[in-house]
Order: C-alpha cells, then structure tokens, then sequence
C-alpha cells in the first residue's frame, strides 16, 4: 500500500527488510569457514555440504558471493501459499503467517530465486495473498471501534501501513468521545 509523504510516520518497507535480516536461516555453504564472531552473534565454522544456520544478511552476502545456496523456509513453496491465500479468500480473520514473511520472501526472491522451486508462481502467490489481506485491513479500519480492535495474525508489514490510519482514526474517535466538560465545571477550574 503506497502512502503519501504526510502519512510515512512509520518505518519504511527497507527499514523492515533490515530488521528482518536478522532472522536466522538455514544455508548449504560451498566454502569452508572457521566460527566468526559479528557484532549479532558467532556464526559457523561452515562445511560443506552440512547445512548450518545464519542471519538472512549473511546468507544473502554469502549467496551473491556464490559461496553458499539458501535452504528456503518451510513456508516460502507454492502448495503453503495457495493453501494460505485460500484461506485469506474465505475465511473473514487472517490466516497466520511469520510474523515477517513478506520481507523474508522479499529478500529470498531478489537474492536466491535459482534457490527456491518455482519462485514466478511464488512472487504472484505473495502478492495475490498480500492484495488480500490489504482488502482485510482496509475494511478493518472502516469498522474501527474505540473500544476494541482485534486484528490478530497481522505481520510487521502490515501493521507499519496501517499504523498512521490507525492512529490518526483513533485521536479523532477519541476527540469525538469525550465526555464534554459542563459549563459549571469549568467556572470552578
């Protein structure tokens, strides 16, 4: 969802790429690499063919280096996405994902699509179940209610778009519900 300049109060879509990349992921090195320590952790010794797990920023340094392949997630494959975005389709909540998925995919998409099966079929399941749970959110928000809001399985992207929706619709359903201050009242003030 493109916001315009006066609502982008919230981290940018790359900012929660960078936060993501700190998710660990498997990788199947090519290059053998003693234990190095980084400012997140220590990471390795790499050997090959043994699969090992690291941050997704250094599986992606790694792989554009080609010195590793990257294992994709048990949830980036075509049978998991359909299965997900017919439940977004049919089912009126949202269906659970990682918390982090559409920056995950992103990441994997751009950096290991030769790592992943079928990543075209992939890409339109994301966006199609993306598009989906955009239309959920934006019917959410037309129904806001000052006394509860329930939208639970929403990922990091999608409560970054609707946070200054949110915010802005409820300052003024909270202006709208104050109790107005009797006249008598504020002569005693």
């Amino acid at each position: 969802m493109a916001l315009p300049p006066s609502l982008r109060t919230s981290i940018t879509p790359l900012e929660l790429e960078l936060v993501a990349s700190e998710q660990l992921v498997e990788i199947v090195p090519l290059v053998s690499m003693e234990r190095t320590a980084f400012i997140s952790g220590a990471y390795g010794p790499l050997r090959p063919p043994t699969k090992c797990k690291v941050p997704l920023w250094m599986a992606s340094n790694l792989k554009l280096k080609k010195k590793c392949h990257m294992v994709p997630p048990a949830w980036l494959n075509v049978d998991f996405l359909q299965e997900r975005l017919l439940r977004e389709t049919t089912d009126p909540g949202f269906s659970e994902m990682p918390f982090r998925f559409a920056e995950v995919a992103k990441i994997l998409l751009d950096v290991a699509p030769d790592d992943l099966q079928n990543p075209d079929r992939i890409r339109m399941l994301l966006k199609d179940i993306r598009e989906a749970r955009q239309a959920k959110s934006r019917e959410g928000l037309s129904k806001l209610d000052h006394n509860e809001l329930m939208l639970p399985n929403l990922c990091a992207m999608e409560i970054n778009e609707i946070r200054p929706f949110f915010v802005r619709g409820m300052n003024v359903l909270t202006h709208l519900t104050r109790e107005p201050v009797p006249v008598d009242a504020m002569d005693q003030m």
